[in-house]
């Protein structure tokens, strides 16, 4: 069991709340409780609209939370402001975004785009930052004569080791990699993917990864969270949620590793955040839903783990109800980094009616 003392994030039933329309309230994260430990990898699924890249900014504090507590390595970051802030968590922490494209300011050459941070944070003079950014781009493959590039003159790959070498700058413990290879190729998701885990190893960083790519998140995550509609629904090691799910939706999203007659594909739409269904939130898609279902919501739930490692959680009337067919007819290996995804599979996964 790891220590507290090794825990580098902790949500404590964080909500992130938005104005909508109108009156309405967007209740894009509604009570999210997560840890990260130390050289830990936590993947972070969901189809669109879950609140993915909600917790991760709240996580960061790029958004303050509208409710809750978020420890960074033991330390409440929840509302502190300012330089506080910076000391605590801007230094130690970083974030790789989905589109290397938009996240690299075009009008910085490469070296000025890594130096920066040290600058913000009076790291070092300006040779020393100099030789820092060279050293980091040969650490990422690129090599330090690429300094006086700038973003536009890179392929997306390139551009997205940059955001790396950015986030690394600093040295944190922590970094949320949102969506970072979804807009590569297949062939350069892989070399990322590998630099993103050989760095992990050398520095024993901790990452919360946040992706649509199911076949991805399983090769790289040591957890598994499962978001639907703002709430945390399932957690368990990588194995555990693909192969044995508990929650009826962690069950759709893992039958996507199986052929196409044996998948169980939800009813229905996404429900609108600022108008979530009354008790579970999931019971007007789901396959085994009951009148209970309907009028009481299920609390995230400690259960013992069915391979005798650390207990899972899941938040359901009726876990383990639902399940999946035979391994026999997966379509793909266990942990492999095929690109099966909820973004390309969203027809199949989120429109047809129950079987």
């Amino acid at each position: 069991m790891t220590s507290q003392s090794e825990t580098i994030l902790e949500l404590q039933d964080v909500h992130q709340h938005f104005p909508g329309p109108g009156r309405q309230t967007v209740k894009a994260v509604n009570g999210v409780s997560l840890t990260v430990r130390k050289g830990e990898t936590v993947g972070l699924v969901g189809e669109s609209g879950s609140g993915k890249t909600t917790v991760g900014r709240t996580a960061l504090r790029l958004y303050t939370p509208t409710s809750g507590q978020i420890l960074f390595e033991g330390q409440d970051v929840s509302k502190v402001k300012g330089r506080k802030l910076s000391q605590i968590l801007r230094r130690r922490s970083a974030m790789v975004f989905q589109n290397p494209s938009t996240s690299l300011n075009p009008f910085l050459k490469l070296e000025d785009v890594l130096t920066e941070p040290l600058t913000v944070h009076g790291i070092g003079n300006k040779d020393a930052r100099r030789r820092a950014a060279a050293d980091m781009l040969d650490r990422v493959g690129l090599g330090s004569e690429m300094g006086g590039r700038y973003p536009h003159e890179l392929s997306g790959g390139q551009r997205q080791r940059v955001g790396i070498a950015r986030a690394l700058m600093l040295d944190p413990t922590l970094i949320v990699a949102d969506e970072p290879t979804a807009s590569l190729d297949v062939s350069v998701q892989a070399q990322v993917v590998n630099l993103l885990q050989d760095i992990q190893a050398e520095r024993g960083l901790s990452y919360l990864f946040i992706s649509h790519d199911l076949s991805l998140v399983r090769h790289l995550s040591h957890r598994i969270a499962v978001m639907y509609l703002g709430r945390i629904v399932e957690t368990g090691t990588s194995d555990e949620v693909f192969d044995e799910p508990l929650h009826p939706y962690a069950a759709s999203l893992a039958s996507m590793q199986l052929s196409p007659e044996n998948r169980i594909l939800p009813s229905g739409d996404l429900p609108s955040p600022s108008n979530p269904p009354s008790g579970c939130p999931f019971h007007t898609r789901c396959a085994i839903a009951r009148d209970t279902c309907a009028v009481n919501e299920p609390a995230l739930t400690t259960v013992p783990s069915t391979t005798g490692g650390e207990s899972r959680q899941v938040a359901c009337h009726f876990p383990g109800e639902l399940t999946l067919n035979s391994s026999a007819h997966r379509t793909t290996a266990p942990r492999s980094p095929l690109p099966l995804t909820l973004e390309t599979r969203s027809d199949a996964l989120l429109t047809s009616t129950r079987s």
